[in-house]
Order: C-alpha cells, then sequence, then structure tokens
C-alpha cells in the first residue's frame, strides 16, 4: 500500500509540475515558433540542389603525391553518388587502387542551414576512423573550400585544406593538401571525376 502511495504522489507532482517546466523561459520564442525554425532549417536549399545534380556515375583519375620532390602514383576508378533523405545530403561510394592496393570508401556530403557551411565524413578501406571536413563555397558555389584534421601515428595531427571544384555538369575536381603542424602544406592528392555517359 505504501509503495502506491508513493507511485501516485510522484505522479501527481510530475503531472502538476510537466505543464511549469514546459513552458517558453521568458523572452524566448514559444514552441511554435522554434518547430517553424527547426522546419525552415530542415528544408533542402539551392546548395542542396546544387549537390543533388551531381548523382550519377563517375570514373576518376587519381594523382598521389607521397613525396613532394617525386612523380606522383596515378589510379583511375569510378564512383557512384545518390542523393539521401529527400535531397539533404549527397552520398558517394569509390573504388580504385591506393599504392597499389583496392580501395573503397564512401563520403557524404550536405550544407548546414544553420551553420551556413558545406560538412563532409569520409570513411575508407585504409583506415577505421572517420575523417570529417567543413567549409564553404565561392560566391557562384562552384569551388568550396573544406577544411579537417586527423590523427597521424607517426608525426601528430595532419591538417588539410581540400578545394572542390564544380567545373561543370559533367566535370568536377578534388585536390587535397596537408602539413603537419608549422610545416609548409603540400599537395597531396587530385581528383579528375569525368561524367559517365
Amino acid at each position: 500500500m505504501r509503495f502506491t502511495s508513493i507511485t501516485f504522489t510522484c505522479l501527481c507532482m510530475v503531472m502538476t509540475t510537466g505543464p511549469v517546466l514546459a513552458k517558453d523561459k521568458p523572452g524566448q520564442p514559444d514552441m511554435q515558433a522554434k518547430m517553424d525554425t527547426y522546419k525552415k532549417l530542415s528544408t533542402p536549399g539551392e546548395p542542396h540542389k546544387q549537390l543533388a545534380s551531381l548523382a550519377g556515375s563517375w570514373a576518376t583519375t587519381t594523382k598521389e603525391w607521397m613525396d613532394p620532390g617525386k612523380p606522383p602514383m596515378e589510379s583511375t576508378g569510378t564512383c557512384e553518388e545518390k542523393v539521401l533523405l529527400d535531397g539533404r545530403y549527397l552520398q558517394q561510394e569509390c573504388n580504385s587502387e591506393m599504392m597499389g592496393q583496392p580501395f573503397a570508401g564512401i563520403g557524404v556530403i550536405g550544407y548546414d542551414n544553420f551553420t551556413k557551411k558545406y560538412v563532409t565524413t569520409w570513411i575508407s578501406s585504409m583506415g577505421t576512423g572517420i575523417f570529417f571536413m567543413n567549409g564553404t563555397a565561392s560566391a557562384d558555389g562552384k569551388t568550396i573550400t573544406l577544411n579537417g584534421s586527423h590523427p597521424d601515428p607517426f608525426e601528430g595531427v595532419m591538417k588539410h585544406r581540400a578545394i572542390w571544384k564544380l567545373v561543370d555538369a559533367n566535370t568536377q575536381t578534388f585536390e587535397m593538401y596537408g602539413g603537419h603542424g608549422q610545416d609548409k602544406e603540400t599537395k597531396m592528392m587530385e581528383i579528375t571525376y569525368t561524367r559517365k555517359q
């Protein structure tokens, strides 16, 4: 009986204090205004339409510089790009070679309406971590500059800068630069994407 009484008392307290806690704080938007803001922030816009236009099959040519003073290693591959969640994100699934070994990677890119930045994640068969980058676009939206970093087991944190150019409807280029600490950044990779016809 005591347990029932305690349970009933707790239930009454929750029911009477719940509405008080649910009220908006003074000076804060009401719940409907908050919901309207969230809805607006989750609605795809022009940057998302541009990303969606990249959906399709692509052939890739990659150059990688392991040593800045030596010629790059070159390889070819393919990427399948598709739209996710009603146009909110673009997923890229790529297959090629890296350092003479089969390579597979999956990336997701989106545009965050709240931060006004492009955000990306990348996972691949060359590691077990998740690589993040974010950045902004040029005024015409055709050049996106991304920045990120990853822990390096030999030299500490490596900083990255990527320049992604949407050259035309059938061509993209992606350049990656990197450096440790105060070291001058060097070009690490260049990928040219050509849409398959």
